[in-house]
């Protein structure tokens, strides 16, 4: 007979809480049609975006208890105060680049012999990632972006994203919105997050330029730029741009971005940043009487990093602030015309929170949860574990001044 394994979805602890899960009611049915030695139990939970009502109408149990659990899943990190010895927790837990917020929680998985394994270190041989929510990232951030302009300029009002049922309603009200003629529109990135945010500015029909026609023309319509680090970064000793050199020595390389802030509306972020990488621009550069930038949909979020004005991380429930670039202060937003706006949220996903997480269930039934579920102890699986019974795995040894010690 077949060893009978079962599987918590854990209450999410992290304050504010997450409403999202990384499984909807639907995929636990078909992951048990097609596993039938796997069973489902469901912390129950009063914010969760699939409510415990749509959990037992399919007959999957709610367990305040999940100790007879043998893998716990989640999102967020993990309150410590509620970890059960001996077993196997997958969530994001965010201490792979020795984040100090998450020491202690981290610490305690290893002395209560946890095994952890990391979504976010879930990939294919080549290091790509398979699960990520850094699509809805920039779905969401493109929309509040183009949402502080429409407050920014009383041109047009959107609803805050958290208030839609589920993007079919975001994009519906993006689509009953009319953008200024000549309207400027930049991303930066290549990856899950500038695409993402492409998809939202594609609902309200802006047309994409490339970089050149966006520097030197203006415009009779909206219209939007995507640029790589090869459009705003060059080598300091004027070696041709390569982009495996740029992210192997991006210290070697400087900014060529300022052009871009004399003509751009609207800044969305999507690119990955290095510390050892060139800052877009800097507050002197934010002073000058040229900067054009009036609204900064920072996605990436990096405070203290390429864009200055990115002094702390919002929330979903307050999502913008003012940034007076004379100053170099935060300001209420929307409290001066001059002010930059910014947006800064570190959770976007969490705005839509049944498609994300339909979409990232998805995502871990298609490429990981075969393997978790009959124990098959992949190389995916291996990469992305970083404790097992509560020891480091050999990948992640450096991180074993981070768990020996003290802050």
């Amino acid at each position: 007979m077949e060893k009978t394994l079962r599987i918590g979805i854990l209450r999410e602890t992290k304050n504010p809480p997450d409403r999202r899960v990384p499984l909807t009611p639907p995929q636990i049915i078909a992951l048990e049609e097609q596993y039938p030695f796997a069973e489902f139990f469901v912390q129950p939970s009063d914010y969760r975006c699939y409510s415990n009502e749509e959990y037992e109408y399919l007959d999957i149990p709610l367990k305040e208890d999940l100790h007879e659990c043998d893998i716990l899943m989640g999102i967020k990190e993990v309150d410590k105060r509620t970890f059960i010895p001996g077993k196997t927790y997958m969530f994001f837990a965010h201490v792979g680049k020795k984040q100090p917020h998450n020491k202690e929680m981290f610490r305690e998985m290893a002395d209560k012999n946890i095994g952890l394994v990391d979504y976010e270190y879930l990939t294919t041989d080549k290091g790509e990632r398979v699960v990520a929510f850094g699509r809805w990232a920039g779905i969401v951030g493109a929309y509040n972006g183009l949402r502080a302009r429409g407050i920014k300029t009383n041109r047009f009002k959107l609803k805050p994203p958290y208030q839609c049922h589920d993007l079919d309603e975001m994009w519906a009200g993006l689509r009953l919105i009319e953008l200024s003629p000549g309207l400027k529109v930049l991303v930066t990135g290549g990856g899950r997050v500038a695409n993402g945010a492409m998809e939202t500015l594609s609902v309200c029909n802006m047309v994409q330029v490339e970089p050149d026609k966006f520097l030197n023309r203006e415009f009779d319509v909206p219209v939007v730029c995507r640029i790589d680090p090869e459009h705003y970064t060059k080598h300091k000793g004027g070696q041709k741009f390569s982009f495996s050199h740029f992210t192997r020595h991006p210290e070697e390389y400087e900014s060529t971005f300022m052009p871009f802030t004399k003509v751009t509306d609207i800044l969305i972020t999507g690119h990955f940043w290095d510390p050892r990488s060139p800052v877009f621009f800097t507050k002197e550069d934010m002073k000058k009487p040229e900067f054009r930038i009036s609204v900064i949909a920072d996605i990436s979020c990096d405070v203290n990093g390429p864009i200055p004005s990115t002094l702390r991380a919002t929330t979903i429930s307050d999502p913008f602030y003012a940034y007076n670039p004379h100053l170099e202060t935060e300001e209420p937003a929307f409290s001066r015309t001059t002010n930059i706006t910014v947006m800064s949220i570190d959770n976007l996903p969490g705005e839509l929170p049944r498609d994300a997480s339909q979409d990232f269930g998805k995502q871990l039934m298609q490429n990981t949860l075969h393997d978790i579920l009959t124990e098959n102890e992949s190389p995916m699986i291996t990469r992305a574990t970083i404790l097992k019974n509560g020891n480091l795995t050999p990948s992640f040894n450096y991180l074993s001044d981070y768990l020996s010690n003290s802050l």
